[in-house]
């Protein structure tokens, strides 16, 4: 079960964080503007946020197992189906097929987490499958181009399907498991709650941890660009986001004693704010440590706030739970750094982007404290 529930997470960034690395080379053959290019990465975070209603329907109707494997074999349609586009307008409408897939997967784990998993160990199913998310997240990114390309004869089409096609063979054996194999017998609702705080909650506490990490990653080039470091853009970025593998696997040791309580989410919370302020007012590589250090402490927090729901809330109640974190959470990781796009655009200073979503992160940090923690 650890196998598939790593495997499963793995599949939940991977799709998504191919596309950059691949951007230049489906531009070339297709024509793409840079809007669109970007779109490759930003369209699928939409999505996320989107497609959480869906999945949380699903969930409600055919169970959490059945969900995730009809979620994930969307998403590889949709992945798939980029290496066929003709032209930028299919490659837009698969993007979206895929985001819309593992927009569905994301609140199916914690819900069928209570289903495979005995209470004492759901904190540490949670952070299995959060591994899994952000080794996809530097996988994708890291050994598309290095290594894959080379063995696919240097074909993108060739490479999104290499990455994709595995994916039916997890489907395929999330039925392996005893537990779980029918639909519940009674239909839970689906659509958030808005009269639990913890939707509203929880959910800005994501943005806050999706928007400082997508935001920061989206513009660390143009940054070190105006501050004459390009340079160093390879090097930030690989720590950048090597240091959430780093935050994944020290979850894996400490997820039972550090998930369900504030002080240590607060802690991580006043970190990521502070290698925020960091990356703004240092230069050189001390602000890229600056960087490295909130995307750390951001994906712990991202971690602690995912494995909440299924601690605090009955198995029933757990899929639109997540389902609405992921809401607001993946609607704010969109809004955010392209409200501060728009900033830095009018200001001419990227740094103004950033700044934005560090002002967003101080609002909303008070929530942190006031969050009500005990099982409902």
């Amino acid at each position: 079960m650890a196998v598939l529930l790593w495997l499963a997470g793995v599949y939940l960034r991977i799709p998504i964080l191919v596309a950059p690395p691949l951007a230049p080379f489906i531009g070339d053959e297709l024509a793409l503007s840079q809007a669109v290019s970007g779109a490759l990465t930003t369209l699928p975070i939409l999505m996320l946020a989107i497609g959480a209603m869906p999945g949380s329907l699903s969930i409600s109707r055919i169970g959490p197992r059945n969900t995730l494997a009809l979620a994930m074999v969307v998403m590889v349609i949709g992945s798939a189906g980029r290496s066929l586009a003709p032209d930028a307008l299919t490659l837009m409408l698969t993007s979206a097929v895929m985001g819309l897939g593992v927009a569905m997967m994301q609140p199916a784990l914690p819900a069928l987490l209570p289903r495979w998993l005995e209470s004492k160990n759901l904190a540490l199913g949670s952070a299995i499958y959060m591994n899994g998310l952000l080794m996809g997240e530097f996988i994708g990114a890291g050994i598309t181009l290095p290594v894959l390309m080379p063995i696919m004869e240097n074909s993108w089409r060739a490479t999104l399907l290499a990455w994709s096609l595995p994916a039916l063979l997890v489907t395929a054996a999330l039925f392996l498991p005893k537990r779980d194999l029918s639909p519940p017998s009674q239909r839970a609702a689906w659509l958030p709650d808005w009269k639990n705080p913890l939707t509203l909650k929880l959910g800005l506490l994501l943005g806050v941890s999706a928007s400082l990490f997508f935001g920061v990653n989206a513009y660390m080039g143009a940054l070190l660009e105006q501050r004459g470091e390009l340079e160093n853009l390879t090097e930030a970025l690989f720590w950048y986001n090597f240091a959430q593998v780093f935050a994944s696997l020290l979850m894996l040791k400490m997820a039972r004693y550090w998930v369900g309580r504030k002080a240590p989410m607060i802690v991580m919370l006043i970190c990521s704010l502070l290698g925020t302020l960091g990356t703004l007012v240092f230069t050189g590589w001390w602000a890229i440590a600056s960087a490295t250090l909130m995307s750390f402490t951001a994906g712990i927090m991202l971690i602690m706030i995912v494995a909440l729901p299924p601690l605090l809330v009955p198995a029933n109640e757990t899929g639109r739970l997540s389902a609405g974190n992921f809401l607001i959470g993946y609607s704010i990781a969109f809004a955010i750094p392209m409200l501060g796009g728009l900033v830095s655009d009018w200001s001419g200073d990227i740094r103004h982007a950033i700044a934005a979503m560090l002002a967003y992160a101080v609002l909303v940090s008070p929530l942190a404290i006031k969050l009500n923690l005990e099982r409902q």
